[in-house]
């Protein structure tokens, strides 16, 4: 059936503080909107992004000093191997991304790469088939479905050897990093949210390892920072970034809370006042967890403790539009004067959406039923001018 929608009213925000400009890392923004990443199946079987994705990400840079973020990029073939999901550890993958990024440089803005690893939550078939294991900081499923499965596979959930965290940390995400570099990217943010590796480290309810990746706080931090440094030390701390959701119950996990992600801001602002302060670092609000929304009311925490650990660069992303037409949210948050707002389902939709929230032009609804289809091209069908568009009302 289908079903059309009618646009999202707005109030215009060119007045307010969100267009004024922002520096992050080495670069200057000329607005506070950023395009935060979209797991999304666009690339082709071996993991090259595709003219899908260079039409997506050359529409969405229209605005001169817009950050975009890509969808989540595999590290390596261990970090994970679904279909149609792209990589940054080969030349052609390499090769691929670079001419998105021209595209995205020809209109004067930005990109970061978003580098992903899955660890327990990866396709165990899929991994089986390319002859690679199944693997998480312990023998913890996320669920009975992928025990099952994996189980079925003859690829079961194996804990990670210390061999093989070094191999990670000194030899994947290196690789990846090079890769980018090579690829265009301005900035490299590390994915450490919604139960992905990293965050399976974070979290209690995934890492359950006795040895110094697990237990106290720091323990289970270390793969974090032994990443960040790694990166740091190559690519210089202006250029790396990393992402979090400490209230999320994604895949398994349980929300982290205050008490461990202010150590991290901590050990960041460390590094920061020893002159290696990251580009920035992303925070999934907690009206969102994963992919779906948290009723108002039912949030289970508040991340107003980032703002008292950090002060540096930060971009604040989860269903930033509930209270739209107003946006009171978005002008609050921006007036610490280092906060950027990130958008990915309406910058779906919108093409333009920076032009629109500064104008207030009315936003066209997205449609997620298409949003996790392979190639899924759908997303290409959305133009500057479209009033309506076909697929279910906003969810």
């Amino acid at each position: 059936m289908t079903i059309t929608s009618q646009p999202v009213e707005i109030s215009p925000l060119g007045n307010t503080k969100v267009f004024e400009p922002i520096k992050v890392g080495a670069n200057t923004l000329n607005q506070r909107i950023a395009y935060v990443p979209t797991t999304r199946f666009r690339a082709t079987k071996d993991h090259i992004p595709s003219d899908l994705q260079l039409e997506y990400y050359k529409a969405r840079a229209q605005a001169p000093g817009t950050l975009l973020i890509t969808e989540a990029t595999y590290t390596s073939p261990q970090g994970g191997i679904d279909l149609h999901v792209p990589g940054i550890y080969n030349s052609r993958q390499a090769k691929a991304w670079k001419q998105i990024t021209d595209a995205i440089h020809e209109q004067k803005s930005f990109a970061a790469v978003q580098l992903w690893y899955l660890g327990r939550v990866a396709n165990a078939k899929d991994l089986k088939d390319e002859g690679l294991p199944l693997v998480g900081p312990s023998e913890v499923y996320w669920s009975e479905e992928s025990e099952k499965l994996a189980k079925e596979a003859g690829n079961p959930l194996r804990a990670l050897t210390v061999e093989e965290i070094d191999h990670i940390v000194n030899v994947e995400y290196p690789n990846a990093a090079k890769k980018a570099l090579e690829a265009g990217f301005d900035y490299l943010e590390v994915h450490s949210a919604h139960g992905y590796l990293i965050d399976q480290f974070l979290n209690p309810a995934s890492n359950k390892r006795t040895d110094e990746y697990g237990g106290s706080i720091e323990n289970r931090a270390r793969l974090l920072f032994r990443v960040l440094d790694k990166l740091i030390e190559l690519v210089g701390a202006d250029k790396v970034a990393v992402r979090f959701s400490p209230w999320a119950t994604f895949q398994g996990v349980e929300p982290e809370g205050e008490k461990l992600h202010t150590y991290i801001l901590q050990e960041l602002t460390k590094r920061a006042q020893d002159g290696k302060e990251l580009a920035y670092i992303s925070y999934v609000e907690p009206r969102v967890s994963g992919i779906v929304d948290v009723a108002q009311g039912e949030e289970p925490g508040t991340n107003d403790f980032v703002l008292k650990a950090w002060k540096g660069r930060l971009i604040r992303a989860g269903n930033y539009t509930y209270d739209a037409p107003k946006f009171e949210t978005i002008v609050r948050d921006v007036q610490d004067d280092r906060t950027i707002i990130g958008f990915s389902r309406f910058f779906t939709s919108n093409p333009d959406l920076v032009e629109k929230l500064k104008d207030g032009t009315p936003l066209n609804y997205y449609n997620r039923d298409e949003f996790y289809k392979y190639y899924n091209y759908g997303y290409n069908t959305y133009d500057d001018s479209a009033k309506e568009v076909t697929g279910k009302p906003l969810a």
